[in-house]
């Protein structure tokens, strides 16, 4: 008898400022089903972020120790702070059959794509380079010299688009949801995802 499949592994990235947050909270909002992996960082919390919901925020001392009990299933260190997705909470849903959202810089996504390379990974990029930089700035969370960092680094970052599975561009953020919601739908009727279902059909007893 074939094995119903486990759940989909959803990796959302793209450059800083490219809105894959609010994608993610729009996707969160469609499906509340689906589990959401909370990432650890080391950096301090923005206005209206919350431990436990936004990020679980650690001392580099914690997050190194995870690091080295193999607690991660992927990290990086991005502009001077780690960040890393804890690793037993997305196995355990995945095995469960639900689907898992992880929304997460491109390094850690290429890491996980190593492990996973059965995941989703969906590649967010704004409608040009002129409107990520009005975004970053309409943010004002970050230092004018953090600002310039993630700008220079932004033409780089779309090199890495051709390693993703899907590139969704995202000029209105609903928009754009729904064109990830539409990839989900595809993705979950794929053969190799979906074949349990013949082998039912074909043990059925009369």
């Amino acid at each position: 008898m074939a094995k119903k499949p486990e759940g989909l592994l959803i990796v959302v990235s793209g450059p800083s400022g490219a809105g894959k947050g609010t994608i993610c909270e729009i996707l969160r909002e469609k499906l509340p089903e689906m589990g959401y992996s909370v990432s650890v960082t080391t950096r301090a919390p923005r206005s209206g972020e919350k431990d436990g919901s936004s990020y679980f925020f650690k001392s580099t001392y914690e997050v190194k120790g995870m690091i080295r009990r193999d607690e991660l299933l992927e990290y990086a260190e991005v502009y001077g702070n780690y960040y890393g997705t804890p690793k037993k909470y997305v196995l355990d849903q995945l095995r469960e059959g639900r689907d898992v959202l992880i929304e997460i810089d491109i390094q850690g996504a290429l890491q996980i794509k190593k492990r996973f390379p059965e995941g989703v990974f969906i590649f967010i990029v704004p409608p040009s380079l002129k409107e990520l930089s009005a975004r970053i700035y309409k943010r004002r969370t970050d230092s004018e010299e953090v600002i310039r960092k993630r700008l220079s680094s932004a033409a780089a970052e779309l090199e890495y688009a051709a390693e993703y599975d899907y590139i969704i561009v995202n000029d209105v953020a609903e928009k754009a949801a729904g064109k990830v919601l539409t990839v989900l739908d595809a993705e979950r009727y794929r053969v190799a995802r979906t074949y349990f279902i013949i082998d039912e059909i074909c043990h059925e007893k009369g």
